[in-house]
């Protein structure tokens, strides 16, 4: 690690912590040529793959920009918002893999969405599932009852 100080090459970890909940670790480091201290924080970078077999950084914001327009018109905050898209990380990160396809992190979406608001769900369902017919959202529907209903019989 450089020091941002003086660019020395060259640093000397001091201290580490647990940061933003076990995601990072934060660490203190002093320069030895200049004897100054930063910090510097470590998190695991999470890739997506494309269909297109490009590679980019999984963003919170993409996924919670993707799921604003589903909510469009709906009465959804931006807490409910940034809940869903920790979710949605939370479930890709535990796939253990430092890339994903992007896929799975549609699938991701889909559960937390549809506790969220069903009408949501299904305006991203259609998008995402490439729906055709309205048979495909009749289809949707009856699926989303019978869960509803299986909830109901337990409760």
């Amino acid at each position: 690690m450089h020091c941002p100080y003086c660019r020395h090459p060259d640093s000397r970890v001091v201290d580490s912590r647990l940061a933003d909940e076990g995601a990072a670790i934060r660490r203190r480091r002093a320069c030895p040529e200049c004897g100054r201290r930063f910090t510097t924080v470590e998190t695991a970078i999470l890739s997506v793959v494309k269909r297109s077999g490009v590679t980019e950084p999984f963003s919170r914001e993409k996924v919670i920009r993707g799921v604003r327009r589903a909510c469009q018109g709906r009465e959804v905050d931006d807490d409910a918002l940034n809940l869903l898209a920790q979710q949605v990380e939370d479930a890709v990160r535990a796939k253990g893999s430092p890339e994903v396809p992007s896929h799975e992190v549609g699938l991701a979406i889909l559960g937390p969405l549809r506790e969220l608001d069903e009408v949501a769900y299904l305006r991203f369902a259609s998008v995402y599932r490439s729906f055709t017919s309205a048979d495909d959202f009749e289809r949707e529907i009856r699926e989303i009852r019978r869960a509803r209903a299986a909830v109901a019989a337990n409760d």
